[in-house]
């Protein structure tokens, strides 16, 4: 009788009170307890990871906005012979000074204060500091002025913390009279062989060009494409090896569409190289078909009787779809173009295939005129040998971290509007 029950009980999957569906329930909860355990865990690894490099990023990049200074006494009246203010002030000013000898105005006084070898203990780009003085201020000409000029860059680095025992040496005897400022070269100035003259507007302006380039190409033929393969394209063949070829295109690596470039805008059309031109027509065609897919998944969405109702009232086929299917299939439109535009930012490998490594001292000017990004000027820097480049790099990372966000905040606040409103 015993074994019956059992048996029965066995073979009822309704008897929840059974020891054998107890048994099961308290497995099925163990596993979800473990599932959530691993869930949880798997978070808490990837925060931290993006903790550590966030960490370590902003302890390193904070130093490269700042610099090491030392204060330097210029008798101007006594250097200069008296000149007067009013020689440098307006359209004028810059042409003057160039006539006053600055620097080895700025190189004596260094050499009467700190000796001979003074000159040695700042960067090379001091006389362009008090140059910027005097342009700004052109009465401290007709007076004696204390400015504080940029050290050299090892001293700057062994101030920091992270010096070599010569310039650790320096540092000691200096101690009282070296200051830290706020670096605003690092975010005006463009490439320089001296880490303490770069800067990172040139490569930032060059982003900027390029990124508007690519979206103002990639995004209304992406997605016109969509729109056009979902709503008008017919099903056939043809159609299918399209849509295969754009999904294959958006998984090639990106140093492909770099020869693309190269082959197609340098070679055969004879475009500019270096160009901001060049660089967005190429992100351009590897953001391309990310847009299309998520353009066409986004037009998918959107229900068979919004178009039905659209069609009942007597619109056309392109109302249906310009003032129905397309805002309310934006939003999904929006978040694959940022996916596309946040990868385009990052790319390296494509830019240098059409030669954006090139040294820019001056911000491009236009389209044509030679420029760098910010990626192919971080791994320009990174491979650099003298140290003080190590925390300009990590600053710039920064400041492409904040582009990107800055960037993809945007697009968000354009998709949630879009969402809103329908």
């Amino acid at each position: 009788m015993n074994s019956t029950v059992a048996y029965v009980e066995e073979r009822n999957p309704t008897d929840w009170q059974g020891d054998a569906m107890q048994k099961r329930i308290r497995k099925r909860y163990a596993s979800e307890r473990r599932f959530k355990a691993l869930g949880l865990g798997a978070i808490v690894l990837s925060a931290g990871f993006l903790a550590f490099l966030l960490i370590v990023m902003v302890g390193n990049g904070l130093r490269g906005f700042t610099q090491t200074e030392l204060p330097v006494e210029i008798d101007f009246p006594a250097m200069t012979g008296g000149a007067s203010a009013s020689q440098f002030e307006g359209n004028n000013g810059v042409a003057n000074l160039q006539t006053l000898g600055l620097r080895d105005i700025v190189d004596a006084s260094v050499q009467i204060q700190y000796g001979e070898q003074g000159t040695e203990l700042f960067s090379n780009s001091g006389w362009q500091a008090v140059q910027s003085k005097i342009l700004d201020n052109p009465e401290i000409i007709e007076s004696k002025s204390i400015i504080y000029l940029p050290v050299e860059s090892e001293i700057d680095v062994a101030y920091k913390g992270d010096g070599n025992a010569t310039a650790e040496k320096k540092v000691a005897k200096l101690q009282d009279q070296l200051t830290t400022g706020f670096n605003t070269n690092f975010l005006t100035n463009s490439d320089a062989t001296d880490p303490m003259q770069v800067g990172i507007w040139g490569a930032l302006k060059g982003s900027l060009i390029t990124m508007f380039i690519t979206l103002l190409i990639a995004f209304p033929i992406g997605v016109l494409s969509a729109l056009y393969l979902e709503e008008y394209a017919p099903k056939n063949r043809f159609t299918d090896l399209i849509e295969v070829s754009i999904n294959n295109l958006a998984a090639v690596p990106s140093i492909i569409f770099g020869l693309l470039g190269l082959a197609v805008f340098l070679n055969l059309f004879g475009l500019p190289r270096s160009a901001a031109l060049v660089g967005g027509l190429t992100l351009a065609l590897m953001t391309m078909p990310v847009i299309v897919i998520s353009g066409r998944n986004a037009v998918k969405a959107v229900p068979p009787s919004i178009r039905e109702a659209a069609l009942g009232i007597g619109a056309s086929q392109m109302q249906v779809v310009f003032h129905h299917v397309l805002p309310l299939a934006l939003p999904g439109i929006l978040t694959g173009t940022i996916i596309g535009m946040a990868r385009a930012l990052g790319e390296t490998a494509p830019l240098l295939m059409i030669g954006m490594r090139a040294f820019i001292a001056t911000p491009p000017g236009g389209i044509t005129e030679p420029a760098t990004v910010l990626p192919v000027q971080i791994f320009l820097w990174s491979d650099e040998v003298n140290r003080g480049f190590v925390e300009k790099t990590s600053a710039a990372i920064i400041v492409l971290l904040v582009f990107l966000l800055t960037m993809n905040a945007l697009a968000i606040y354009l998709r949630n509007r879009f969402e809103t409103r329908w």
